[in-house]
């Protein structure tokens, strides 16, 4: 069963920073597009970034110029460098990815269990 696990959330002053990682576990699969999203208490789940197989990225407007998605293919590994955090980032940040199990090719969704990000002084 593929599975995506994530880790790097904590407690954080405001204008601190964090560094959160997304890798696979499990059965082994292709990955192709991966993105964040946040869910903070009370709130429908957003999303935040997305990184391409080519390692295209685009922002949610209210991160963008704070925070970098970037991935190691190698390593099937998505992370998300979070800069100059605030309040209002804290959530439980998820990745997803698209994927495929080999030899099938047809594509599938698949989310980790989400890490908490808190911001407080």
């Amino acid at each position: 069963q593929a599975q995506l696990v994530e880790s790097g959330g904590d407690l954080v002053q405001p204008g601190g920073s964090l560094r959160l990682s997304c890798a696979p576990s499990g059965s082994s699969f292709r990955i192709y597009a991966m993105g964040w999203y946040r869910q903070a208490p009370g709130k429908e789940r957003e999303w935040v970034a997305s990184i391409t197989e080519d390692a295209d990225t685009v922002y949610a407007d209210s991160v963008k110029g704070r925070f970098t998605v970037s991935r190691d293919n190698a390593k099937n590994t998505m992370y998300l460098q979070m800069n100059s955090l605030k309040p209002e980032d804290t959530a439980v940040y998820y990745c997803k990815a698209a994927v495929s199990s080999p030899p099938l090719t047809w594509r599938y969704d698949i989310w980790g269990q989400g890490t908490q990000v808190t911001v407080s002084s």
